[in-house]
């Protein structure tokens, strides 16, 4: 008798325990009475009838995740394998639809994202594929909500998390990008040269200016120091002439003074001898006494009136015509006679 109570006890206490049961936060559990529907039981504690009520199954209200590997073929014969991301949720209020109508709901997500995808892939190049890829999200999102809501899923968002080209694909793509950039730096390498080419010539163009201005300016200060050297010397009885070839004999001294400074120098002047420099001097003396004569002769016979003059047998040159001969025979003379020596 006692072992009866003890066991009809313990069977009590375990029917009691078994009414009780705990639905955990963002899940739903489905009740049924022998065999059918009979409600569904959210989050906290819970009572059933035991043996009589069972929990059928839980339906998880969480967000959840499904990563679809697709391989389809791009509009200019190119094979890509894409990752489509779908993430969605069973709606609260349609728990029922979600349990008894769909077997393997991630079966029937994967389905409808092959279906898409292998519909709009082949429509874009392999490059649009890639800039389009928000657009393929949208669509396959846009198919699933209408043929998962009546399931009772809500398709929360779709992303295109990977294309993945032919490795050879990749390799061409590599290389035309390499290409492109090469020719991108070819073109700023060649701009960076024409620039330093128009700055060197803007440069030399400048440097030229100014030494030529320079030569300019050193010429400017010799001729005016040469008029004051001929001036000074003019004040001591020494005329134009002589200060001139004066001048001119110091100079070449002076030249040949640097000259000799360089002792790395190769240079031989000709004629070298020690009388060069007198005959240089002697012979610039007579050369600018010769060319005053002919100049004085050339301006007496412009000053005097032009007359018409007949052609006749007793013509005779003029007396500045002769001195002009003589003048020039005399310069011609002395010509000879310095080329003799």
């Amino acid at each position: 008798m006692d072992v009866f109570l003890i066991v009809f006890l313990v069977l009590g206490l375990f029917l009691f325990l078994s009414s009780f049961f705990t639905v955990k936060q963002q899940t739903a559990v489905i009740i049924e009475r022998f065999g059918k529907f009979l409600s569904v039981r959210n989050s906290g504690l819970q009572l059933k009838i035991p043996v009589v009520d069972r929990i059928a199954g839980r339906v998880n209200l969480k967000i959840q995740q499904l990563d679809v590997i697709i391989e389809t073929k791009t509009k200019d014969n190119v094979f890509v394998k894409m990752k489509v991301s779908v993430q969605f949720k069973v709606i609260q209020d349609k728990v029922y639809d979600a349990f008894y109508k769909l077997e393997y709901p991630h079966d029937q997500v994967t389905a409808y994202v092959f279906d898409v995808v292998r519909a709009e892939v082949p429509k874009l190049k392999l490059d649009d594929v890639f800039e389009r890829k928000d657009d393929i999200a949208i669509a396959v999102k846009r198919e699933l909500n209408e043929a998962m809501t009546t399931y009772g899923y809500d398709i929360i968002n779709t992303l295109v998390t990977d294309i993945d080209p032919d490795i050879q694909v990749k390799n061409a793509m590599n290389r035309i990008n390499a290409a492109d950039r090469e020719k991108t730096a070819a073109e700023f390498e060649a701009e960076s040269s024409r620039i330093r080419i128009v700055a060197k010539a803007k440069a030399e163009a400048e440097s030229k200016r100014l030494q030529g201005q320079g030569i300019a300016d050193q010429r400017r200060e010799i001729a005016r120091g040469l008029v004051e050297s001929v001036d000074v010397l003019n004040k001591v009885g020494i005329n134009s002439q002589e200060a001139s070839a004066l001048i001119v004999v110091t100079q070449h001294y002076d030249t040949l003074q640097a000259i000799g400074a360089d002792t790395n120098s190769n240079l031989i002047l000709l004629p070298n001898s020690p009388q060069a420099g007198s005959d240089m001097l002697n012979n610039m003396v007579a050369s600018f006494s010769a060319s005053n004569q002919i100049g004085e002769a050339m301006k007496r016979n412009n000053q005097r009136p032009s007359k018409k003059v007949k052609k006749s047998d007793d013509f005779k040159p003029s007396d500045d015509y002769k001195n002009l001969k003589e003048n020039e025979d005399l310069s011609a003379d002395e010509d000879e006679y310095d080329s003799s020596k």
